[in-house]
């Protein structure tokens, strides 16, 4: 039996959220993201691409680019809940479905045209996402992940296109390149380099060419090109890691305040981790600085989610990093090596005190907020913080970095 696989995707997410809570801001040039002049665009409407702007690009260039557009920050809780809405209609209505992003989503309806044929309901189930929730969303239906994911690339804005079974190689290849997945600006130039703009010249390649450019990404270029993918759609994916990181409005050498900014970052991680119910075996932390030059170092620790081990481990691969003539721009921490468990205390440094702290201190934060109670020292942070438990099997909120 041929597989039946559905990709949708909100249109714009961002944006149209934006414009669900506030209408008057309908067919104006709309960005979301930072909105300084270190911001990233994190979403862009339609009206504003005409201009040349994308999302990733700086914020100030859009700005340049479209003056007349209206520059929100955005707000990842706000997102999260009407994704939420969303992943519980979809949940409610197929039998198995993924969450690739915030606003993206597969579904296997294979087998269903026996019964009620896979695009009447898929366009059935189109209609009562944009009934129920007033956002626009866009789907592809193909027998593959990749073909759908292009599908639905074609069909937006806010429409639906059906790629029939051995049809997939046709539609592909008038399509620039870039259109398949996994093709980056980098690999992009290196294939026009080689004269190759269309997956149809790709299409008619010999594999070992392409492997011998690009290696073993190039195959699989290649057997996307050519329309064969035999990804699953996985309803779960557990998190092998966790992290968290920061751009500075203004490079900086205040190393006060970039040890407040870390201490806030372990801090929080390790709380998430232990809403988690997860341990941490390796840290990792992040330095980048004015000249974009960016070292990481990390270090192997006994499995843990205690504050008080974690943020001395995370000072101690600072300071081996730390250049102090040179100007920060952006730190980060990272846990990796995650398994699942509870911390254990330490029969000879740790006392019963410190492990009712710690069950203290985060029920405070389960029902008040991540922020409600932090160290002294990492006051300063005023960003640091989650709308969601990071290991509910639901995928990260991805927006423009937040600015400190």
């Amino acid at each position: 039996m041929n597989k039946t696989i559905l990709h949708l995707d909100l249109d714009t997410f961002y944006v149209s959220v934006e414009r669900l809570i506030q209408p008057a801001l309908k067919h104006r040039p709309l960005l979301v993201g930072g909105t300084s002049d270190r911001g990233v665009v994190a979403a862009c409407s339609y009206e504003t691409r005409g201009f040349g702007v994308h999302s990733g690009m700086p914020m100030r260039m859009a700005k340049q680019l479209c003056p007349e557009a209206v520059v929100i920050r955005g707000n990842a809780g706000t997102y999260s809940k009407h994704s939420d809405v969303v992943t519980e209609i979809i949940k409610e209505q197929v039998p198995v479905f993924e969450k690739s992003s915030i606003d993206e989503f597969y579904a296997d309806l294979t087998g269903m045209d026996r019964f009620f044929g896979s695009y009447k309901y898929a366009t059935e189930l189109r209609k009562k996402i944009i009934k129920e929730t007033g956002l626009p969303i866009s789907f592809g239906l193909s027998v593959n992940k990749v073909v759908s994911k292009v599908a639905t690339n074609e069909a937006k804005p806010n429409n639906q296109i059906k790629i029939d079974f051995g049809y997939e190689k046709p539609f592909l290849a008038p399509l620039s390149i870039k259109k398949i997945p996994m093709v980056g600006d980098k690999t992009y130039q290196t294939l026009r380099n080689l004269g190759i703009r269309q997956v149809k010249t790709v299409q008619e390649m010999p594999k070992d060419v392409i492997h011998q450019v690009l290696g073993a990404n190039g195959v699989l270029i290649w057997k996307r090109a050519q329309g064969i993918d035999n990804t699953p759609v996985v309803p779960f994916n557990e998190r092998k890691s966790i992290s968290t990181e920061r751009t500075f409005d203004k490079d900086t050498i205040d190393v006060v305040k970039l040890k407040g900014i870390l201490t806030a970052m372990t801090e929080n991680l390790a709380y998430q981790l232990r809403r988690g119910e997860k341990l941490t075996a390796c840290i990792t932390v992040k330095i980048r600085y004015s000249d974009f030059n960016t070292y990481s170092k990390q270090k192997r620790i006994a499995y843990t989610s205690a504050d008080h081990i974690l943020i001395p481990k995370v000072m101690e691969l600072f300071q081996s990093l730390y250049n102090k003539r040179m100007l920060v721009r952006l730190v980060g921490v990272r846990f990796s090596h995650l398994v699942s468990g509870n911390y254990q205390i330490n029969l000879f440094e740790d006392t019963e005190e410190t492990l009712n702290l710690y069950q203290a201190m985060d029920k405070v934060r389960q029902r008040f907020g991540d922020r409600a109670v932090l160290r002294a020292s990492a006051m300063g942070a005023k960003t640091i913080g989650r709308m969601q438990n990071p290991f509910n099997g639901q995928p990260p909120v991805v927006l423009a970095h937040r600015k400190q």
